[in-house]
Parts: structure tokens; sequence; C-alpha cells
């Protein structure tokens, strides 16, 4: 075993092959680390590998933590033993750049900051980092707008969410905002619209999710007892006759498609939805302008433990605003038939 310049950041690296194949290398976490999830801290270190890749080999159980199998959502602690596969990374050169498109759509979607948060307001299609055949998603853009700056993810929307995405900028309030995530002292409300008219006032859904794997990797979340608990509250905002409801969505948990799968345990399933959603709902309505799904992230809010409130909120972007207004004016002329 050898020690490199890295040593002073707490990492070890093992000698390579002569033939300069790439070699096992051993980390461990350090303090300014804690609190990170496990696919991030790998993923800074094979950085020009793409998600899925990462992914991949966590779940094969080649990335070890302490000696033990994790998944990606573990949290690491301080001291942690990390061992890191010989992933053959590509050359900078090889891997390109985001578009100028992309980085002007990320340029324009930052609509708040200070010394430690970021705000995207972030639309639908823009996924926040790449994988699943996409090379580039929105942290990704952000590193390369600001090259010099120390930029991670706070917490993930789904690709096809528009709204609130937080990015700290530095390792001190990824790790202080991950603590008041897992406390539940972080509040996200949604907009969604859903199918027919809820009629079960306001419903706070406790209901264990479970994420399986098709072929192909998509992921497809289920309610299932053998789940990780999932708590969604629910409240009434706008009906438009029966066809459908406008609802705010408090979540108390961060499960991967929480709401869309408790809107559909529920019998009224989000617009717009192709994975979760009623087809035929959804074609409804495409007359209605709507050919995206409709949720939004459209508010964030938690109190700093040092003092002082952080709140931000984003209005609906014009699309979503746009179906409303039209379902809105139905609802106004069958009044008056």
């Amino acid at each position: 075993m050898s020690y490199g310049d890295d040593d002073a950041l707490g990492q070890q690296t093992e000698v390579g092959p002569a033939d300069g194949r790439p070699a096992v290398r051993h980390l461990e976490v350090t303090e300014d680390q804690a609190g990170q999830r496990l696919d991030n801290f790998v993923h800074r270190e094979l950085g020009d590998l793409p998600r899925s890749r990462i992914y991949r080999v966590i779940r094969k159980g080649e990335v070890r933590v302490n000696g033990h199998r994790a998944g990606p959502d573990t949290r690491l602690q301080a001291h942690d033993k990390i061992r890191i596969p010989p992933v053959k990374v590509r050359p900078a050169s090889e891997v390109g750049q985001p578009s100028a498109q992309l980085l002007e759509t990320i340029r324009n979607a930052i609509v708040q900051e200070d010394d430690n948060l970021l705000v995207l307001d972030k639309p639908s299609g823009l996924a926040v980092h790449g994988g699943s055949g996409v090379s580039f998603g929105a942290i990704e853009g952000l590193r390369a707008l600001r090259p010099g700056e120390s930029l991670e993810l706070v917490h993930r929307l789904d690709r096809d969410t528009s709204g609130v995405l937080l990015v700290a900028k530095n390792t001190a309030a990824l790790r202080t905002v991950h603590a008041l995530l897992r406390d539940g002292a972080f509040e996200k409300r949604y907009l969604a619209l859903l199918k027919d008219k809820w009629e079960l006032g306001r419903k706070r859904i406790d209901i264990p999710l479970r994420t399986d794997l098709r072929v192909g990797g998509e992921r497809t979340v289920k309610a299932d007892a053998s789940g990780k608990p999932s708590v969604s509250e629910f409240r009434p905002v706008q009906f438009f006759g029966k066809r459908a409801s406008l609802m705010e969505v408090a979540i108390l948990t961060g499960r991967t498609h929480q709401i869309r799968v408790h809107a559909l345990h529920a019998g009224h399933p989000v617009a717009g939805d192709e994975k979760y959603g009623d087809e035929e709902f959804n074609a409804g309505m495409k007359a209605f302008g709507l050919n995206r799904m409709f949720l939004h992230a459209n508010s964030v809010s938690f109190e700093w433990p040092s003092g002082g409130e952080f709140s931000v909120n984003t209005p609906l972007p014009p699309e979503l605003a746009a179906t409303i207004d039209k379902l809105a004016a139905e609802k106004t002329r069958s009044r008056r038939r």
C-alpha cells in the first residue's frame, strides 16, 4: 500500500498494475465529507462516468463501505472506509461538455442565491444529473458554468417535474440541510393536477413505497408494506367539476416518485404522468394544452439551526398556468348552460 498526496485528505490509493490499468482505491471519509450520499461520493471520484454506471457498480457490490455492500442512498460518516473498484474513467477530452443551449437554460433557471445555497426553478424535461440516457443534467451544467465552485445537489426532482431545486455551495451547508431533511424539519410543497374530483378532503397518505428495477434499468415504484416509510399530505386547492382537481401536496419523506404513486394509490393519478397515470385522462387533458406531467415543486422552507428562515417559492410555469386557465374557463361555461 502506498500513500500519495491525497493522504492529507484521508485518501489511500493502492498501486495499480504496471500496465497502467485502473487500480482499486481505498478512501476514508473526511469530516467535511460526512453526511454525503454514497452515490454522490463515488460520483465525485468517478465524475466522468455516467450516473447509470455508478449506480450499477454500487448495486453490484463493487463499491464497499467498511467492507460491506451499501445502497446508493447510504449516508456516509466520518472515517468510513470506502472501496472504489478499478473503473476506467475516460479522459475529460473524450467526455465532452454540456451544450451552449443547456448552459443557457440552466443560467436562466437560477432564481435565488446566497453564500450557502443556489436555487433553480428547474424546467420540466431537464434531468437533475446525467445518467439514464442523458449525458448532462442541471448539476453538470452548473459545474461547467462555475468551475471554481463546489456544488452538490441537496435533493432531487424527477426529470418531468418542474420547480424548486436546491444546490449547496459548500459542504457545511450540504450537511446541515441533509440533517434537516432527515429530521423532518425541511418543508417541501408541490402543486399537482389530479384526475377526477378529490372527495377526500385534507388527506395524509402514509403508505410504504418500494422501488423495483425492470429490464434496462427503468425504475418503477409500488405501494408495498415491504417498502420504505413514505408520507404525503394532500390538500385541495381548486376543483374543475368532476374532471380534475388542483392539489397542494406536502411530502414528509422524499421517496422516488412518491407523490405520483401516492396519488395513484388514492385513485387520482397525476395528469400527464405517462408511467403511473391514466391514459384516457391524459389524452383528454391534451385538449387543455397539457403536454407534460402536471407536477411542480412550488416551495421549500426551513429554519437554519444557527437562526434565520430560508424560504423560496416558484409560481406555476406558463404552460401549466395556461392549462388551469382553460380548465377554469370550461367550468365557467358549464355553469352557464
